[in-house]
């Protein structure tokens, strides 16, 4: 018969902590996606998405390069891509070097979408995240999302934010 290993049952501290990192991911992005819909009618998928974008050579990347860096499958970033191509703001074109691959690429209007979105959202961001922290308390939380994610996502590396762009 095999002996059944006693759970390690989290100590007061750690269910403390336990509960307010589960109390920050559920408020934190319904917070920073009010904003961005109040502002400029986008969720913040949406904003992380012409974000990238932006920040990317001739503000054109890979399809599964943008779902990647901003943290979404390919799936969910593809009806987002919809979504942003209605209001004209990122189209798609076939990658010329690979026939496979699709490029997401955004448009003036969505650069100008952007520019007009971007102080509100930062401002947002300051007030609920980077605002409260001491520089040390930012640089530490940094280490530990991190170290989370890494745990969390094993097999997938943290996204090299690319170089911005300047239109």
């Amino acid at each position: 018969m095999e002996a059944v290993e006693e759970p390690r049952w989290l100590t007061a501290e750690e269910q403390q902590t336990w509960l307010a990192v589960g109390a920050m991911v559920t408020w934190l992005p319904d917070a920073i996606d009010a904003q961005l819909q109040h502002d400029a009618g986008i969720s913040h998928f949406e904003y992380q998405v012409m974000a990238m974008l932006s920040m990317s050579p001739q503000r054109t990347r890979r399809m599964k390069e943008v779902a990647a860096l901003a943290n979404g499958s390919l799936t969910r970033l593809s009806r987002t891509v919809d979504r942003l191509d209605r209001h004209g703001w990122v189209t798609r074109r076939p990658d010329p070097e690979d026939g496979r691959s699709t490029l997401a690429v955004l448009t003036d209007a969505g650069w100008d979408e952007l520019v007009a979105t971007a102080p509100g959202h930062v401002a947002e961001v300051r007030r609920l995240v980077l605002d409260p922290l001491t520089r040390t308390q930012v640089r530490q939380l940094d280490e530990i999302a991190t170290r989370i994610r890494q745990v969390a996502q094993p097999d997938g590396s943290r996204p090299t934010l690319p170089v911005p762009d300047t239109p």
